[in-house]
């Protein structure tokens, strides 16, 4: 009598659930769909104007990309910077196809931005945190969209600086650069909020 032993996906890594993937595990697919269905939801949905039924249509195609591509995902890279690479790309293809971008709007982990060093934006309460997210999301659809996403993937989705240069295929001194120019600018433009205090 053979013995199978039930596999774990919950305690797969996501490079060790992609190898799952590519010999046709279907339960291996669905743990990195709950994985990042949401986030790539969320990611589709600011990127693309805040169009509910596009961000799922292109959800639904990244993930049809991951089937078909699964044999070119390179085991020894991050899963989570090859997705959001695929998922940045179709985001590029999509603004090149529509040449006015309609009201780009981005909502940020504002935690985030105020831990961040380079930020000189405080805030001190409720009322002013609404505030600065909706004048910093008017603020951010008005720069181009390489400053936009690079600067939404640091502070919104955590990205490293590595993990965004391999996303956006440009240098680190690149992503550097692009993060500081996004951050000086947004910090001139919300120079109002620096005076208030946490």
């Amino acid at each position: 009598m053979e013995f199978q032993f039930r596999i774990n996906y919950k305690n797969k890594s996501d490079e060790e659930l992609m190898v799952l993937i590519n010999k046709g595990k279907e339960k291996a697919f669905n743990e990195i769909y709950e994985r990042y269905s949401k986030k790539l939801f969320l990611f589709f949905y600011q990127k693309l104007y805040r169009d509910n039924n596009k961000a799922q249509d292109f959800l639904q195609d990244l993930f049809l990309k991951l089937i078909e591509k699964a044999k070119l995902f390179d085991y020894n890279k991050s899963f989570s910077s090859w997705i959001y690479c695929i998922a940045y790309n179709m985001c590029k293809n999509e603004y090149r196809n529509n040449a006015t971008r309609k009201d780009k709007t981005i909502n940020l982990n504002v935690e985030e931005l105020k831990n961040d060093d380079t930020s000189s934006i405080i805030i001190n309460n409720e009322d002013d945190f609404l505030l600065f997210k909706k004048s910093l999301n008017n603020e951010l659809g008005k720069l181009n969209e390489k400053h936009s996403v690079t600067f939404t993937l640091r502070h919104q989705d955590n990205m490293s600086i590595k993990e965004i240069s391999e996303i956006m295929a440009c240098s680190e001194g690149t992503v550097k650069s692009r993060l500081f120019y996004a951050t000086k600018k947004l910090s001139v433009k919300l120079k109002k909020f620096s005076s208030i205090k946490i």
